[in-house]
């Protein structure tokens, strides 16, 4: 399923709805209050409208959702990349961490289905195009690609997670106590830096983990040639 066809319009249409109305709607819905929450009911009452007036519009909520991802894949700029493979793959890799950071309604999305907007393609040509230039077969690109992909999602959903329990807490979490809790006889390495979990556990190394992470997978086939 693609959101590329536009939609001709439809008899009796309510004038005061428009496609672009409905996706900046739903944005701001996704935005602030998360992708679970987005329904067609929840949409038609931040447009003061009734939900079957929406499938004027979109068939449904799948296709609504390819519509806000393709817009927004659509208004992320194209940089200039570096010539190493390596270096790319890591550029291209750390880019989309920080688009999807500020994004998380797509990690959300793209985490339960298999939905994916067209024009977000160039991340995925890119990034196994870099490792192909490494010297990896393409079989092996694309499962670098995943494992980085699946980092990447992974981290996010981890992360966002975490975050929410920490705002909703009056004190230390669950995880935070239990660590805290834990003695020098059976969990010494845990026990030396229980005072400083909930700050280590909660710092943002991305990068370092991608570079990483990217590193031990270029290096993971003994076929690569010339390495």
């Amino acid at each position: 399923m693609t959101a590329e066809k536009s939609r001709a319009k439809a008899v009796g249409r309510p004038p005061h709805l428009s496609l672009d109305a409905i996706i900046a709607a739903a944005e701001h819905i996704l935005r602030t209050e998360g992708a679970g929450k987005l329904s067609m009911r929840r949409l038609a009452n931040e447009l003061d409208s009734a939900p079957m007036a929406l499938y004027y519009h979109v068939r449904n909520k799948d296709e609504l959702l390819l519509l806000l991802m393709e817009a927004q894949a659509r208004r992320i700029p194209r940089p200039e990349l570096p010539e190493d493979p390596r270096e790319r793959l890591i550029s291209v890799s750390i880019m989309l961490y920080e688009l999807l950071a500020d994004r998380l309604w797509i990690v959300q999305v793209v985490a339960g289905g298999d939905l994916i907007a067209p024009s977000a393609l160039w991340f995925v040509e890119e990034m196994i195009g870099a490792t192909e230039d490494y010297g990896h077969t393409p079989e092996h690109a694309v499962y670098i690609y995943r494992t980085i992909w699946f980092a990447i999602v992974g981290d996010l959903i981890i992360r966002a997670n975490g975050n929410q329990r920490r705002g909703r807490a009056t004190g230390p979490t669950y995880e935070d106590q239990v660590v805290a809790g834990l003695l020098s006889g059976t969990h010494p390495r845990l026990a030396a830096v229980a005072d400083r979990w909930a700050e280590l556990n909660s710092r943002d190394t991305h990068r370092q983990g991608l570079t990483a992470i990217i590193d031990g997978l270029l290096r993971s086939e003994e076929t690569v040639e010339g390495r």
